[in-house]
C-alpha cells in the first residue's frame, strides 16, 4: 500500500485525469461566467442607453406636438417652461432659426457634430459652467428651424465604471469558485480511482476478498461493476483451485493403478494372456483419465459460449421421446422402469447436441443412483416465470415462458449442503464414492444451462407429485400426476426463446 500511495504522489500531479477533468470543469465554468457577465453588463448598458433615448424622442414629441399647434412661439415658451422646471440642470434645448440664430433653450450654439437627424449623437458640451457628456438628437422643422432635444449622460459612464468593477469581482469570485470546485472535483476522482487502486492492489497482492466501498453517488455505478467483476474473478480463482485439487486427487488413482498394474506385470506376468490382460487394464484406466479431460474442454468450451452458433429450432418433444427410446433398453438391463410424461410442446430455440446431453447425463445418473426394480420419470412441461437472477430470461413483449425438463429417480436423494456443491467439477456426494464416475455430469449440465441461459434446479424427498399439473393435453402415458418417488428430482430450466433474443 505505501508503494502504491508513493506512486500515486508522484505521478498524479503530472499526469492525472482527475486534474485534467478538473482543469476542464474549471474552464467551462469560467468561460460560462464571463460571457453571462458580459451579457449582463452589455445588456444593462444598452437598457440605460435606450432609457434615455426613449426619455429624449418623447420630450422631443411633446415639443412638436405644441409647434404644430402653438408655432414657433408656443414652442419657444414650452421650452422656457422645461428648462425653469429641469431642477437638476440634465435636460438639453437649443432651438435656432433658419438662419442659425438661437431662439430658445439652454445652450448658446448648435454642436458641430450634429450634422443630421438620423441618429443619436454622444458628445461633450459646455453646461452649467462645465463640460458635460450628454446624448442629443436633432428635428429639422418644416419652416426651416431645427430642434434639439438632449440629456446630460454624466451618469452613464459612472454606471458602466461600477458594472465594470461588479464585474470584475464578480470575475474574481468565479474564478475562486471554479478553482474551489475543481479541487473538489479532484479530490473526488482521486477519492475514487484510489479506491479502486488499492481495492485492485489488494486482489493483485491476493487478498481476493476486498471490494471497492460504496459511498452513494454516481461513482457506485463503477464500483458495483467492478466488484460484480472481483466478485466473479474471486469465483473463477476458487474454481481453478477447486478444479487443481480436484484433477490432482482424483486423477492421482487411476494413474497410480495403471502404473503399478504394469509394474506388476512388468516384474510377475508369466504369460502372454497375463501381459495383455494387465495392459488392457492399464488402457481403460488411461481412457478413464482421457474421458475426464474431454469432459473438461467440454465444460470450459460451453462456458466460453463457443458453441452459440449450434442455436436453431428444435422440437423438445421428439428430442424426449427419442432419448426415452434410446434409455428403455438400459434402464431394462438395470431392473429399472423409466416413465415418460412429455406433452406436445413447441419449438424452443437451443443446441439439440447440448440439451440431448445434458438430458442424457440426467438419466445416467438416475440409473447409476436407483436401486434395482425402481422407477425413472422424464417429463416436460411449459412454465411461466418472472425471470431472476440466474433464472429464465424472457422476452419483454411477450410472457416469460421457458421449458421444464425433469428427472426423477428412486435412489437417497441428496443432503441440502451436497445439492448446494452438486454443480462443482469432480464433487462427489458421501453416498456417491462408491460408485463409478468422476464428478463431472452436473458440472456439465449446469454448463449447458448456461449456455442457453437457463438453469439446473436440484430437489430431494419427492413424494409424489409435481408442483403443477403438465400442460396441453397429450402425456404419455396419461396421468397428469407423477408417482410417488423418494428420490432426486433434477430439473433442466430452458427459455423457449435463444440468449439475444430477449
Amino acid at each position: 500500500m505505501q508503494r502504491l500511495s508513493r506512486h500515486l504522489h508522484q505521478h498524479w500531479p503530472v499526469r492525472s485525469v482527475g486534474l485534467t477533468f478538473a482543469m476542464v470543469y474549471g474552464g467551462v465554468f469560467v468561460v460560462s461566467a464571463i460571457m453571462f457577465l458580459s451579457f449582463t453588463w452589455w445588456n444593462t448598458a444598452r437598457l440605460l442607453n435606450d432609457h434615455i433615448e426613449h426619455a429624449i424622442t418623447h420630450d422631443a414629441s411633446d415639443l412638436l406636438a405644441r409647434w404644430a399647434t402653438a408655432g414657433s412661439g408656443g414652442l419657444s415658451h414650452a421650452l422656457r417652461l422645461r428648462i425653469e422646471q429641469d431642477i437638476g440642470g440634465d435636460a438639453i434645448y437649443l432651438l435656432i432659426s433658419p438662419q442659425g440664430q438661437a431662439e430658445g433653450g439652454n445652450i448658446d450654439r448648435w454642436p458641430v457634430q450634429v450634422a443630421g437627424t438620423k441618429r443619436f449623437y454622444q458628445l461633450s458640451l459646455r453646461h452649467g459652467g462645465g463640460e458635460m457628456p450628454v446624448m442629443v438628437h436633432s428635428w429639422a422643422l418644416p419652416d426651416g428651424q431645427r430642434l434639439l432635444v438632449g440629456r446630460d449622460v454624466k451618469a452613464l459612464p459612472m454606471m458602466r465604471k461600477v458594472m465594470t468593477q461588479a464585474f470584475l469581482w464578480c470575475l474574481l469570485m468565479v474564478v475562486l469558485l471554479a478553482l474551489g470546485g475543481a479541487l473538489i472535483v479532484q479530490t473526488l476522482f482521486r477519492h475514487m480511482v484510489t479506491a479502486v487502486a488499492r481495492t485492485t492492489a489488494a486482489i493483485a497482492e491476493g487478498d481476493l476478498s476486498r471490494r471497492i466501498p460504496l459511498n452513494g453517488s454516481e461513482t457506485d455505478l463503477v464500483a458495483v461493476t467492478v466488484n460484480r467483476m472481483l466478485t466473479r474473478i474471486d469465483k473463477l480463482m476458487r474454481g481453478v483451485r477447486q478444479v487443481s485439487n480436484a484433477i490432482a486427487h482424483d486423477l492421482r488413482t487411476p494413474i497410480t493403478r495403471a502404473r503399478t498394474r504394469l509394474e506388476d506385470a512388468a516384474l510377475h506376468a508369466k504369460t502372454t494372456q497375463e501381459l495383455h490382460a494387465a495392459i488392457e487394464e492399464a488402457v481403460a484406466d488411461c481412457d478413464h483419465i482421457t474421458a475426464i479431460f474431454d469432459a473438461l474442454l467440454r465444460i470450459a468450451q460451453i462456458e466460453a459460449g463457443a458453441r452459440r452458433q449450434a442455436f436453431a429450432p428444435a422440437n423438445p418433444t421428439q428430442l424426449l421421446r427419442s432419448l426415452a427410446e434410446l434409455y428403455e433398453a438400459v434402464t431394462e438391463d438395470a431392473g429399472l422402469k423409466l416413465l415418460l410424461y412429455v406433452p406436445e410442446l413447441p419449438d424452443i430455440v437451443c443446441d439439440q447436441h447440448m440439451v440431448s446431453q445434458a438430458v442424457a447425463n440426467l438419466l445416467d445418473n438416475a440409473i447409476k443412483f436407483s436401486p434395482p426394480h425402481g422407477t425413472i420419470t422424464l417429463s416436460a412441461r411449459l412454465v411461466r416465470q418472472p425471470p431472476g437472477p440466474t433464472g429464465v430470461h424472457a422476452r419483454a413483449d411477450g410472457p416469460r415462458q421457458a421449458l421444464e425438463i425433469t428427472v426423477t429417480d428412486a435412489g437417497p436423494g441428496m443432503l441440502p449442503a451436497d445439492m448446494a456443491r452438486a454443480t462443482a467439477r469432480f464433487f462427489r456426494a458421501e453416498a456417491a464414492r462408491s460408485t463409478p464416475g468422476s464428478g463431472l455430469g452436473l458440472s456439465l449440465v449446469h454448463a449447458i444451462a448456461g449456455l442457453h441461459h437457463g438453469e439446473i434446479r436440484l430437489a430431494s424427498g419427492q413424494h409424489g407429485t409435481m408442483d403443477h399439473p403438465l400442460e396441453n393435453t397429450r402425456t404419455d402415458p396419461s396421468p397428469a400426476t407423477l408417482p410417488a418417488l423418494p428420490g432426486l428430482r433434477a430439473t433442466l430450466v430452458l427459455p423457449l426463446q435463444a440468449p439475444g433474443d430477449h
